[in-house]
C-alpha cells in the first residue's frame, strides 16, 4: 500500500496509539523514585561530563559558547535519536503475544515506542531555556520556526530506521546488538561533541551524507548562533525522506 495510506491508517488508531505511547511512559518511570527526572539527567550528565573533559582536558573551541550549552543542545536531539532506536527495535518481539492475537496497525508499536521518547525529549529541553538564559544566548523568536521542521526531519529519519530495525529483530535478533554498535559509532560520526569546524572542509559534502550531522548543526545554528539552518539540513531531509521511504516499505514487506 501507498506510505499515505498508512500514514491514515495510523491516524485513524492515534487512540490506541495515544495510550500505547502512555503505557510505554508510565512502565518506564511507575517504579522510579526521580520519575520524570530521568529524562533530564541522561542527556544533562553526559554533556556535565563531556564539558569536564573538553574544557579541561583537551579543550575544544566552540566560538565563545559555553561548552555545557555547546553539548547539551547536541545531547538532547541525540538522545533522543538512540533511546527511540532501542526502544522501537524491540517494540513488535516484546509484544508478540498481542501482535499474533489483534488485529492493529503493527506501525502503532514502534510509533508509540518513539513518541515515547519524544515527551522525554520535550521535557529535557526544558532544562535548555534557563541554560540559555543563565548563559545570556538570545534566540530570535522568527529562527524558532525551524525547531518545528528540524524536528519534523528528525522524526522521518528514526521513524524510518526504527520501522527497518523492528521488522528485522523479528527474525534476527542480534540486530538489537547490531544496533547498539552502530550507535555508538554514529554518535562519534556526528557533531555531538565537536564543532563542525573540526572537520576539513574538503570532506564536508561526505560528511553531511549523515543526516545527523545536518540535524544537529542545524539545532546549533538556530539556538545558539543565531542563524538560518544551512544546506546541510536539506541533504539531511532529503536522506531522511528516503529513510523513512525505505523503512516503511521494508516494514510492510517483512
Amino acid at each position: 500500500r501507498h506510505i499515505l495510506d498508512w500514514a491514515k491508517e495510523l491516524a485513524g488508531s492515534r487512540e490506541l496509539l495515544f495510550a500505547w505511547t502512555m503505557r510505554n511512559v508510565r512502565a518506564r518511570y511507575q517504579q522510579s523514585i526521580l520519575g520524570w527526572l530521568w529524562a533530564i539527567i541522561q542527556p544533562a550528565m553526559q554533556a556535565a561530563v563531556l564539558t569536564v573533559i573538553f574544557t579541561f582536558f583537551v579543550p575544544v573551541n566552540t566560538d565563545k559558547t559555553p561548552y555545557i550549552l555547546f553539548a547539551y543542545v547536541a545531547t538532547t536531539p541525540w538522545t533522543f535519536f538512540a533511546s527511540s532506536l532501542t526502544d522501537m527495535t524491540s517494540s513488535i518481539v516484546t509484544n508478540m503475544s498481542l501482535v499474533t492475537k489483534i488485529y492493529f496497525p503493527r506501525e502503532t508499536l514502534p510509533a508509540a515506542a518513539m513518541l515515547a521518547r519524544l515527551i522525554d525529549l520535550a521535557v529535557a529541553a526544558g532544562l535548555l531555556v534557563p541554560l540559555m538564559l543563565y548563559f545570556g544566548v538570545a534566540v530570535t523568536p522568527a529562527l524558532l520556526l525551524y525547531i518545528p521542521a528540524i524536528l519534523g526531519i528528525q522524526l522521518m529519519l528514526t521513524m524510518g530506521i526504527g520501522l527497518a530495525c523492528a521488522a528485522a529483530n523479528v527474525f534476527y535478533r542480534d540486530v538489537q546488538s547490531f544496533l547498539t554498535l552502530g550507535i555508538q559509532i554514529w554518535f562519534y560520526a556526528s557533531p555531538v561533541i565537536y564543532p563542525l569546524a573540526t572537520v576539513p572542509e574538503r570532506f564536508r559534502g561526505l560528511y553531511f551524507l549523515n543526516p545527523m550531522a545536518g540535524i544537529i548543526e542545524s539545532y546549533r545554528r538556530v539556538l545558539l548562533y543565531g542563524q538560518a539552518p544551512g544546506r546541510e539540513l536539506l541533504v539531511a531531509a532529503g536522506l531522511s525522506l528516503g529513510a523513512l521511504v525505505a523503512g516503511y516499505i521494508f516494514f510492510r514487506w517483512s
